[in-house]
C-alpha cells in the first residue's frame, strides 16, 4: 500500500470515526418545562453517552420568533398551540411529529396569609405580575382570565410583565409584587410565595405544551430517538412528578 492509499484510509478511518459520535440535539422549549426537560434529557444521555442536547429555554413566543429567523432546533416545546401553529404556518415544523407532551394549570402565588382566594380579590393588591401576553401564554391564559371575569380594566394599571413565567415566579418569591399568576409547575418550585388559589379552568382555555419536531430534527437521528423516549411511560411518571398533568 502506497503513502497516499494509507494517508487516505487514515482520513477515511477519522472520518467516519468522528461520523460515529452521536450528533447534537438542539431543544427549544418553554421555560415552564426546564426542571421536567432536563431530568429528561439528562436520563437519555446516560443511556446514550455520546448525545450532546443544546437547551434553549424561554418564552414560548420569543423561541418561535427565535425559530423563524434561523436560530438551529431539532425539537420545539411551546406552552400553547399558538405558537406551535405559527411556525407550522411557517413549514418550519414536521407535521407528522406534532402532539400534545403534557398539561397545566393557571394558579395565583403569594405571601402565605395573604387575603386573596379568588379572581375578585385580586383587584384589592397593587402589583401583580404576568408574562408578557403577547409572548408568554402564561401571561395570555392570565389575561384571558381576567377579562373573562370581568376585572380586566381595573388591573390595567396594576400588572407588572415579565418576560416569562420564571421571572413573575421570582418577582412573587422576593416580594416585589403582592402576587403572580404562574403555572402550578412553576408554583412548586417556590420558597416563599404560596398558591394562593387555582384559577378555575372556565375562565381560560386548558394549558397544553405541544412538540414537534423541527424539519432538521427529522433527519436527527437521536432527536427521533430522543421523541420515542418522551413518548414512554417513564416520561409521563417524570412529568407527574413535577406537577404538570399527562392528559
Amino acid at each position: 500500500m502506497t503513502v497516499k492509499s494509507l494517508a487516505l484510509c487514515l482520513c477515511l478511518t477519522l472520518f467516519f470515526a468522528v461520523s460515529a459520535v452521536a450528533g447534537v440535539v438542539n431543544l427549544s422549549a418553554a421555560v415552564s418545562l426546564k426542571d421536567a426537560l432536563t431530568e429528561l434529557a439528562d436520563t437519555f444521555t446516560k443511556r446514550n453517552p455520546a448525545v450532546t442536547f443544546r437547551t434553549n429555554f424561554g418564552a414560548s413566543g420569543a423561541l418561535a420568533k427565535q425559530i423563524e429567523n434561523g436560530a438551529p432546533a431539532d425539537l420545539f416545546f411551546s406552552a400553547n398551540v399558538e405558537w406551535m401553529d405559527y411556525l407550522k404556518q411557517k413549514k418550519l415544523v414536521d407535521d407528522k411529529s406534532s402532539a400534545p407532551f403534557a398539561f397545566n394549570e393557571l394558579v395565583f402565588v403569594g405571601k402565605p396569609g395573604l387575603a386573596v382566594t379568588g379572581l375578585p380579590d385580586v383587584v384589592k393588591l397593587e402589583r401583580v405580575a404576568i408574562g408578557s401576553p403577547s409572548s408568554v401564554p402564561a401571561g395570555d391564559y392570565a389575561m384571558q382570565a381576567l377579562k373573562k371575569a370581568g376585572i380586566d380594566t381595573q388591573m390595567e394599571q396594576k400588572l407588572v410583565m415579565a418576560r416569562d413565567v420564571r421571572a413573575c415566579l421570582t418577582y412573587a418569591d422576593r416580594g416585589e409584587v403582592d402576587g403572580a399568576f404562574v403555572y402550578k409547575t412553576d408554583a412548586l418550585l417556590a420558597k416563599n410565595a404560596r398558591i394562593l388559589f387555582t384559577v378555575p379552568q372556565k375562565f381560560y382555555p386548558r394549558v397544553t405544551y405541544p412538540m414537534a419536531l423541527m424539519p432538521a430534527g427529522v433527519k436527527n437521528g437521536d432527536a427521533v430517538a430522543f421523541v420515542r423516549f418522551l413518548r414512554s411511560t417513564e416520561t409521563r411518571q417524570v412529568l407527574l412528578k413535577y406537577g404538570f398533568i399527562d392528559r
